[in-house]
């Protein structure tokens, strides 16, 4: 089992505690992550990645790390146990490893700049066969991803996490089905149906705005700008019109 040092300032607030489930895989037809990220009411979300880039699985294993911290982050997490079948991964952010390739020591950067904002942080070793889930997400999601149940978020990463990334400047048009997200993001309003209410939470870490603007948010850039109906029907008139509408 390896520590971060965050652990220390835990604090004793195990009923505040999120659990992230993380690995990643690598191989010759493509590469990919998978995490599950449980709240502490139990609420769980399964999020698979495909990588558009070649990693190791030292790399995947460090995208699927940090894609786990970005999502926890979002959905308001303080304190946070990782948990990876990576021993590289587990041991490096825990300081008994040293980074000594410069991307690996770019990940582990990355992955620091994160967990300094949270109260708490651990990070544990786990074996392969405790890690099941997040195991065969990452092997589907490398391979074929477009197979995966509409239940379990996708994702497809066409930059690494330690690149720079940035987002175009757009804006919203009038309220739509953007709206209940949009209340619970920005005002932290939910519906009173409780079920309803459970789902909002769900799909908000998929969401950002960013000066009144809706995306939907990509780990790397761009980010994709949701739009209403009316916006939408004439981005496909446009697209099917004038010299494009043969195809």
């Amino acid at each position: 089992m390896a520590e971060s040092d965050k652990q220390k300032h835990s604090g004793g607030a195990p009923d505040q505690q999120w659990t992230l489930y993380t690995d990643g895989a690598s191989s010759k037809e493509g590469s990919g992550a998978g995490l599950i990220l449980t709240s502490p009411t139990g609420e769980e979300v399964t999020y698979a990645l495909h990588f558009d880039f070649h990693t190791s699985n030292n790399e995947a294993e460090y995208e699927a790390l940090l894609a786990g911290l970005r999502l926890a982050v979002k959905m308001g997490a303080e304190r946070v146990v990782a948990l990876t079948d990576s021993r590289l991964a587990a041991n490096q952010v825990s300081g008994e490893f040293e980074a000594k390739d410069k991307r690996m020591e770019r990940y582990f950067k990355a992955v620091q700049r994160i967990t300094d904002t949270l109260k708490s942080f651990m990070i544990k070793q786990i074996s392969r066969g405790n890690n099941r889930r997040a195991d065969a997400l990452s092997k589907l999601a490398s391979t074929c991803f477009g197979h995966l149940s509409k239940e379990v978020l996708v994702e497809v990463l066409k930059e690494r996490s330690i690149d720079e990334w940035q987002v175009d400047s757009l804006s919203v048009a009038q309220p739509n089905w953007m709206t209940l997200i949009m209340d619970y993001l920005q005002h932290g309003i939910l519906q009173d149906d409780h079920r309803e209410a459970r789902k909002t939470r769900v799909r908000a870490p998929q969401y950002a705005t960013l000066k009144g603007t809706f995306y939907r948010k990509g780990y790397t850039a761009p980010w994709l700008k949701c739009i209403d109906d009316t916006a939408g029907k004439l981005a496909l008139k446009e697209a099917h019109a004038g010299s494009a509408g043969a195809h």
